[in-house]
C-alpha cells in the first residue's frame, strides 16, 4: 500500500496555491457570467489586450487606436469589465502553472497525483485559447459554451486537487498496487458511486444547455414561469436551435437567431433541470441510505440538496423578476456551488476520508 502526502515545505506551499487556485477560479467563473450578462464580452475587440493597450486607459486615452475598430465603439465599463476578467484568469492559469512545477519537482515526495495536475494545466491552456477565440470570433455560441465548460472544469479539477490534497493529509487516500481507489469498500458502494457519477454527467450536460441558452441570448424567451409563452408546450424551432456552427464572419452579440428558436433553447434548459434535478436527488437519498457512507458522503449528499434548492429557487425567482442581473449572476454562480457538491459527492463514493 501506498498513500500520497507529506509535511515538506512543498506540499505546504501547493496546498496553499491550490487553495488560491479554488477561490480564484470561482471568482473568475462569476466574473465571466458577468461579463457575458452585461454585453461587455467584446468590451475589448482584441485579444490579449484591449484597443492595442494593456488597459483600458490607455486605450481610453487614444483615439487612433479606438478608431481601428469602427464596428465596436469604445466603452470604458465594458472594457474594464473585460480587462478584470482577463486579469483574474491570467493569474489563475500563472497559479495553475507554478503549482504544476512545483508537484512534478517534487514528484518522487508523492503529495499529488501528477496526471492530475497535468491534466488541470492542459484544461486552463485550452480554456484560455478558447477566451482568445470568444473575442476574436465575435461570442461565437459554440465557443462560448465550450469557455464556460472549460471554466466549470477547471475549478472541478481544482476541486478535486484540494479534496485529494486533505484526504492526503489525514492518511485517507490510499492506493493498491492496481491503482485501485475504492479498494476496501464495501459492495453497498456500487450504487451511490455510480449513481453520484451519473448525476456528475448530467449535471455536466445541464450546465452546457445553460451556455447555450446564455450565449444565444434566450434566456429571456420564457418570460413566464412555469409555463413558456403561456403554454406548455409553447411554438418552437428545434430545426435552428442547436446548430453548433454557422461560419465565422458573423457578430453573435445580441443574439442571431429567431425567437422560435430561442423558445426552444430555453424550453429544453428547462426539460433538462427537471431530469437533472430528478437524477441530483436520487444519487444524494441513495448515499443518504447508503449504511457504510463515510461522515463526508453524507455532508455532500446534503449539500446538493441544498444547492439544488438554492439554484432552483434562484432560476424561478430570475424569470418571475424580469431576469435582473443580480439573481441572472446568482444562477451561474449557484451553477458552479451546484457542480462542486456533486463533485464531493463522486469524491466521497470513492475515497475514504
Amino acid at each position: 500500500m501506498a498513500s500520497f502526502g507529506t509535511h515538506s515545505a512543498t506540499s505546504t506551499w501547493i496546498r496553499r496555491l491550490a487553495l488560491a487556485g479554488l477561490v480564484l477560479c470561482f471568482v473568475v467563473v462569476v466574473l465571466g457570467a458577468y461579463v457575458r450578462l452585461t454585453a461587455a464580452g467584446l468590451g475589448c475587440p482584441d485579444w490579449p489586450g484591449c484597443y492595442g493597450h494593456f488597459t483600458p486607459i490607455g486605450a481610453e486615452q487614444n483615439e487612433a487606436s479606438q478608431a481601428a475598430y469602427p464596428s465596436t465603439p469604445f466603452h470604458a465599463g465594458k472594457a474594464w469589465r473585460e480587462m478584470v476578467h482577463r486579469y483574474a484568469a491570467s493569474t489563475l492559469g500563472l497559479i495553475i502553472v507554478v503549482m504544476t512545477a512545483m508537484a512534478i519537482a517534487a514528484r518522487r515526495e508523492r503529495i499529488v497525483s501528477i496526471p492530475l495536475v497535468v491534466l488541470l494545466l492542459i484544461t486552463v491552456v485550452v480554456q484560455g485559447a478558447l477566451g482568445m477565440l470568444t473575442v476574436t470570433w465575435q461570442l461565437k455560441p459554440l465557443i462560448v459554451t465550450l469557455h464556460l465548460i472549460f471554466g466549470l472544469t477547471t475549478l472541478s479539477l481544482l476541486w478535486w486537487l484540494w479534496l485529494s490534497l486533505q484526504g492526503s493529509e489525514r492518511g485517507g487516500i490510499r492506493f493498491s498496487g492496481s491503482g485501485s481507489a475504492t479498494s476496501g469498500y464495501p459492495s453497498s458502494a456500487k450504487l451511490p458511486r455510480q449513481l453520484a457519477l451519473i448525476a456528475l454527467i448530467a449535471l455536466g450536460f445541464q450546465i452546457a444547455l445553460g451556455g447555450w441558452t446564455s450565449s444565444n441570448y434566450a434566456a429571456v424567451a420564457c418570460p413566464d414561469f412555469p409555463e413558456c409563452q403561456q403554454s406548455w408546450w409553447p411554438e418552437m424551432d428545434y430545426a435552428d436551435a442547436f446548430v453548433l456552427w454557422r461560419g465565422l464572419g458573423v457578430n453573435y452579440e445580441g443574439g442571431v437567431l429567431q425567437h422560435p428558436a430561442r423558445v426552444a433553447i430555453h424550453f429544453t434548459h428547462r426539460l433538462g433541470a427537471v431530469l437533472a434535478s430528478i437524477v441530483l436527488i436520487w444519487a444524494a437519498i441513495a448515499t443518504l441510505r447508503w449504511r457504510a457512507r463515510p461522515t463526508r458522503a453524507r455532508a455532500a449528499a446534503f449539500a446538493v440538496l441544498g444547492a439544488l434548492a438554492l439554484q432552483l429557487g434562484i432560476g424561478s425567482s430570475m424569470v418571475l423578476e424580469g431576469f435582473p442581473l443580480a439573481l441572472a449572476t446568482a444562477h451561474n454562480a449557484g451553477a458552479a456551488v451546484l457542480l462542486l457538491t456533486c463533485v464531493m459527492l463522486f469524491w466521497s463514493a470513492r475515497y475514504r476520508t
